[in-house]
């Protein structure tokens, strides 16, 4: 590199756990060092407001936007995300076609006095800031109550022990970065609970015209992540899909196989319309496109009865 590479990315330590992943693969895949990359913290929208649900304020982009006015003005030179968090849309002049190695993308519960789902009393209050895990729950205990959580991990857990909470929701791949298994209760399969498309998968954006980042970002790419998040990816952006629209979507690579999976809730939760197909791995952008628009074409056709 003909220049040291600033690393674009969210205060919470969370996010800054995602960013520092990113730096050891560079430095892992490439001849730079420690004092080659530096992280740096910027704020976002989404980390000011934490009372507010995201599709209130503007959605998805609350978290990367200003991280990407920051790459478009070149004050640095990649960002990190949770892909889960990014908007479908790419934003222009920008890519985001390099995927790190996928966590564990399934859900998880932690209750305050250790009962699994089934085991919380009647009227029991569960945080989530999702309408999907909100439709998920209640299709398993409609007799729970949903109420509106955010904030990062740590804030959400102090709520939840400080009583404002029976329980919450949250994504195994965050809490095994923070290393805080042990506050788990349970461990949702994907059958239960299908997870948010990107679920456990970093990105890694870049200008389009920036060759010298892009071509270190080949060296980086996991091939098996990047088919499941172009798959996943593809069906959000179909279905137009926001913080707003509760769309479940999941993937797997079996053999030269990709299998995808995905469910669109009504606005309501009341109906739900599940799709499963699967295609040859090159061609898992073709595959997201097919199974969006068979579950628009369903949903639609619902509504139309």
């Amino acid at each position: 590199m003909s220049r040291k590479i600033i690393i674009g990315s969210r205060g919470s330590k969370l996010a800054l756990i995602y960013a520092q992943i990113a730096k050891e693969n560079i430095i892992k895949n490439t001849q730079l060092d420690d004092k080659d990359i530096i992280i740096k913290k910027i704020k976002t929208k989404g980390d000011e407001f934490q009372d507010i649900r995201l599709s209130e304020l503007g959605g998805k982009g609350l978290f990367s936007s200003a991280i990407e006015k920051e790459l478009q003005d070149k004050k640095i030179d990649l960002a990190v995300h949770a892909l889960k968090d990014m908007p479908a849309i790419e934003t222009d002049g920008l890519t985001t076609n390099t995927f790190l190695k996928r966590n564990d993308p399934r859900e998880i519960l932690i209750t305050r006095h250790k009962e699994k789902l089934k085991e919380l009393k009647a009227g029991a209050i569960i945080g989530t800031s999702s309408y999907r895990r909100e439709f998920q729950i209640k299709k398993i205990r409609s007799d729970l109550n949903c109420k509106l959580i955010r904030g990062n991990v740590d804030t959400r857990i102090k709520k939840l022990f400080a009583g404002e909470y029976d329980a919450i929701l949250l994504s195994y791949a965050g809490i095994k970065c923070l290393k805080i298994e042990d506050k788990i209760t349970e461990i949702f399969s994907i059958k239960e609970m299908i997870p948010s498309a990107g679920q456990g998968i970093i990105a890694l954006q870049s200008r389009v015209n920036d060759h010298e980042i892009n071509l270190l970002f080949r060296k980086i790419n996991d091939k098996e992540t990047f088919y499941k998040a172009q798959a996943e990816r593809n069906v959000l952006k179909v279905l137009e899909g926001d913080c707003e629209t509760a769309i479940g979507v999941h993937s797997i690579i079996q053999d030269h196989e990709i299998i995808l999976e995905a469910e669109l809730f009504s606005l309501d939760g009341s109906q739900r319309f599940f799709i499963k197909k699967s295609s040859e791995i090159e061609k898992a952008n073709e595959l997201g496109k097919e199974v969006g628009s068979l579950l628009k074409v369903k949903s639609n056709n619902s509504y139309k009865k």
